[in-house]
């Protein structure tokens, strides 16, 4: 009897977790290489599972795929691998039991961690090497991006005509990460030709049943299930599960009772845990009629959409000129300069002051709270930075939530300096997600949605910014980051400072295509040491030989060296204004009243321009 028959026959035990075991062995490293370097190891695993009641047992190979094998240095060994698993699978079989060939999903809270050609080049890889050793049937599992399982299960579909198990799974029950419902997830994968379809992980069997409920029984496709064994706890550095077998035991005959064919274990899942299914369903006939209770749509009144008491700055800068000021959080807890500080370039006439976070990796105080102070008590608009560095997703989306509370709606979205550059070096640098993924995230949180897909409650009212870096060898390379972060959903972009009038016409030239404004960067030097340090050590900073040449032929005059600083910085804001609506004032040292001066001659000039181009209009009419 091959898979298939037995599973529309019986209810069919599934195994357990064997990175749980693996892990609780001590071992934490690439699993997969195991099954080269300890094959005894898996081989008893799987042993184990049988002896437990499983009729069907994955290979060891789950992460066995070039993409996810690169980061060990093993994406030249997935033949290996991926063969080795299977014969080692096969060797703890009896003719009553089967082994299908595991393929894991990439696409985790990061959906553009790797693109859909990259996947599908690497399932194809891994596929193959599993088909050729003569497997029972295909387990994809774990795909929480329902994308990445659209691309791949055709695939696979049209390379073998073994059984195919597609599970999903889901960050939250009953629905998926792009808020598809599991009902309608599951019946989508039935018509790209699954032949078993369900869920795994992350939920225990609590939740998977809760959404299992929603589930009608699908035409031709059987299900399956493979629930957490409950929530995973961290304790003296390693993680552990506390879910116990009994609680198994008694969800067993519900996981029936639901239509499920294929039952097994996901994460913190043991051979007990298996056992107990067994113990339950061995033997018992499956459910073939399922009656699934219809939920009326239930209207929710939603609160109502926050509105915003000022425009959006890429609304502003659009229309005519505008002025921002980077002013940065202090170092020590007197605040008494920076809210002077602000109140000048409030006076000075500025859209925004911008407040970074933490830059190079050094503390500051909190921009959030700096931002909240300046606009309650100042009545300037703050634009908040937001770094990928210091928090993970968890701490980002807590923090996106408070800024949506305060009111504060002008983010800029950018990777972050690492930490090793800044006053520990030894910190770490979390980089959950990417600027490009910060700023999907932030855009998805304006649909009132969470990464997870969950219902925020509310739709947020977020403008972001997205950082641009013209001071590249190829500006070429530099632009296409910037229309890939155009994609993602840029509102507009702040550029790095640039020192040269040469630079800014090659800028407007290279992105005369782009729709989102730019605000050109610009900040006055001080001195000439001020002006090596920038050239030499800040990244994205460069300055051109002519004007470094300048400032040191003024370096014993300290005085004279700020004055030829302010005047290159007016003449760049001469070009600039010509090509540009936006102009992004950096203080140095805190030195607000040179950014104050400069803003005042910004808007000067501004004007100056406006008129010009209202009379050249005038004449052509």
């Amino acid at each position: 009897m091959n898979l298939l028959n037995k599973l529309k026959k019986d209810i069919v035990i599934g195994d357990g977790a064997m990175g749980t075991l693996l892990y609780s062995y001590g071992t934490d490293s690439c699993f997969e290489e195991l099954n080269l370097s300890h094959p005894d190891d898996i081989l008893n695993i799987h042993k184990a599972y049988l002896r437990a009641g499983a009729d069907v047992i994955q290979t060891n190979t789950y992460a066995a795929n070039s993409l996810k094998l690169q980061r060990y240095g093993l994406e030249d060994s997935v033949d290996k691998i991926n063969r080795a698993a299977v014969k080692i699978a096969k060797q703890a079989i009896t003719n009553e039991s089967f082994v299908v060939g595991t393929i894991g999903g990439n696409r985790g809270i990061r959906p553009n961690s790797f693109s859909i050609e990259e996947i599908v080049q690497s399932f194809s890889q891994q596929l193959h090497y599993l088909l050729d050793e003569d497997i029972d049937g295909l387990l994809l599992e774990t795909y929480y991006d329902f994308d990445e399982m659209e691309a791949v299960l055709p695939y696979a579909r049209k390379e073998t005509n073994l059984p195919i198990i597609a599970q999903v799974s889901m960050q939250v029950p009953g629905i998926m990460q792009n808020r598809m419902p599991i009902n309608e997830a599951l019946l989508r994968l039935e018509s790209l030709g699954a032949d078993v379809v369900g869920v795994n992980c992350r939920l225990g069997p609590h939740h998977m049943l809760e959404s299992l409920e929603q589930v009608e029984l699908p035409k031709t496709a059987l299900l399956s299930a493979y629930p957490n064994a409950s929530l995973p706890t961290y304790t003296d550095g390693k993680f552990h599960y506390e879910g116990d077998a009994d609680y198994f035991r008694k969800s067993a005959l519900e996981f029936r009772a639901q239509g499920v064919r294929l039952l097994g274990g996901c994460c913190g899942t043991t051979p007990a845990h298996i056992a107990a299914f067994a113990s339950e369903l061995k033997g018992t006939l499956p459910v073939t009629e399922k009656q699934v209770e219809v939920k009326k749509e239930v209207v929710q009144v939603k609160p109502v959409q926050p509105k915003r008491t000022e425009r959006p700055l890429q609304d502003i800068v659009k229309e005519r000129s505008s002025v921002i000021v980077e002013l940065d959080p202090p170092r020590k807890l007197n605040t008494k300069k920076f809210f002077e500080g602000a109140q000048a370039l409030k006076e000075a006439g500025v859209d925004a002051i911008t407040l970074a976070d933490n830059s190079l990796a050094s503390p500051r105080i909190c921009n959030t709270s700096l931002a909240q102070l300046t606009k309650t008590n100042i009545g300037l608009r703050p634009l908040v930075h937001i770094t990928c560095r210091d928090r993970n997703i968890i701490g980002l989306q807590s923090h996106l939530m408070g800024l949506h509370t305060l009111g504060l709606h002008d983010i800029l979205a950018i990777t972050g300096d690492p930490a090793r550059v800044g006053d520990f070096p030894g910190a770490s640098s979390v980089y959950d997600v990417s600027s490009f993924e910060l700023i999907s995230m932030i855009k998805q949180f304006n649909e009132g949605l969470s990464p997870t897909g969950k219902d925020l409650g509310e739709k947020g009212v977020f403008s972001v910014a997205a950082a641009f870096n013209p001071n590249v060898k190829y500006i070429d390379k530099a632009v296409l980051r910037l229309e890939k972060k155009a994609k993602y959903g840029a509102d507009y972009f702040i550029t790095q400072p640039v020192y040269s009038e040469g630079k800014l016409i090659e800028i407007y030239n290279a992105t005369r295509h782009i729709s989102q404004p730019i605000y050109i960067g610009l900040m006055p030097l001080t001195s000439s040491k001020n002006a090596e340090f920038l050239h030499n050590e800040v990244p994205g900073i460069k300055i051109s030989d002519s004007i470094r040449e300048l400032m040191a032929s003024l370096k014993d005059d300290p005085v004279q060296s700020a004055k030829e600083g302010i005047s290159i910085t007016k003449s760049l804001i001469d070009a600039a204004s010509e090509l540009f609506n936006g102009i992004y004032l950096i203080t140095p040292f805190m030195r607000y009243e040179l950014t104050a001066q400069l803003a005042t001659y910004t808007n000067t000039i501004n004007s100056q321009v406006l008129r010009r181009k209202l009379n050249a209009n005038s004449i052509v009419k």
